[in-house]
């Protein structure tokens, strides 16, 4: 079956996600985002986090924000993909800002004391200029005294995940990602896969073609440069395994993920 290539421009996380946006919480259901943020908010008060208004960029269908709203956060969230940010709706009250933008382009909400992009939402950034318009972007909604935090997939996830076939199955419907990488994916560069999902049954509705996943690798030094550029400044920097437990110094040999914090640039 040949994977649609619709993915593949500049529209491609938009479209990718539009299609797994009704699946998305089934196949992320072993996500611990309760866990996850328990450990990163210490970090973050580490680094002076101060206040408790929050802007969740790429935010899916609300996984990531729920932990914060729960804790009694002021939740402004957006997306690239109309289908996520819809299921994001159904899950919170008015008292959620949700629309759908772009993280290369998004207007002037307002001063967040926490802006966030978790879940490798930047290696779909296809090159540096993508990269540094995204920045920019979060850094013209920061609070003075404000916080970036943000994930990407390391060189050694886009070896294993990117290179491998996952298959679930629930309520009747079988997921599959196929990663079309290789074990030898380059630091620096761009790797696929494809998602699809069959009904195992009729109950469980229609199928989900296969629709590309494109991302790229970006080396911390290509990260730290980026930032500069849009006038932010690491912070701070975790690595962390499927585990989710933040480790410094970051290795990219082992650990799937890179956490960065990052602050208006002194």
């Amino acid at each position: 079956m040949t994977v649609e290539s619709a993915g593949a421009g500049s529209r491609g996380a938009e479209v990718a996600y539009e299609a797994i946006a009704p699946v998305y919480d089934d196949f992320t259901a072993h996500h611990k985002y309760e866990f996850w943020m328990g450990q990163l908010l210490p970090k973050l008060e580490k680094n002076g986090l101060q206040g408790d208004r929050l802007l969740d960029v790429a935010c899916g269908t609300g996984k990531s924000f729920m932990p914060l709203l729960n804790r009694g956060w002021k939740v402004t969230a957006s997306d690239i993909s109309a289908a996520m940010v819809a299921i994001a709706r159904t899950k919170v009250g008015p008292e959620v800002a949700l629309s759908v933008a772009d993280m290369r382009e998004l207007p002037k909400i307002g001063e967040f004391d926490l802006v966030m992009c978790l879940d490798d939402a930047v290696n779909y950034l296809l090159d540096e200029e993508e990269l540094v318009a995204a920045f920019s972007s979060m850094r013209a909604n920061l609070a003075p005294t404000g916080l970036l935090i943000f994930d990407v997939n390391t060189i050694v996830s886009h070896r294993t995940f990117f290179a491998e076939e996952v298959v679930m199955e629930k309520d009747g419907r079988r997921m599959i990602w196929r990663g079309r990488g290789s074990p030898d994916a380059q630091p620096g560069g761009i790797v696929e896969a494809s998602f699809e999902v069959e009904p195992v049954d009729a109950s469980a509705g229609p199928a989900i073609p296969p629709e590309l996943h494109r991302q790229r690798h970006f080396p911390e030094e290509v990260i730290r440069a980026a930032l500069a550029r849009a006038d932010l400044e690491v912070r701070d920097l975790y690595g962390h395994d499927e585990s989710g437990v933040p480790e410094q110094p970051l290795d990219e040999t082992k650990h799937t993920k890179a956490v960065y914090i990052a602050g208006p640039a002194s």
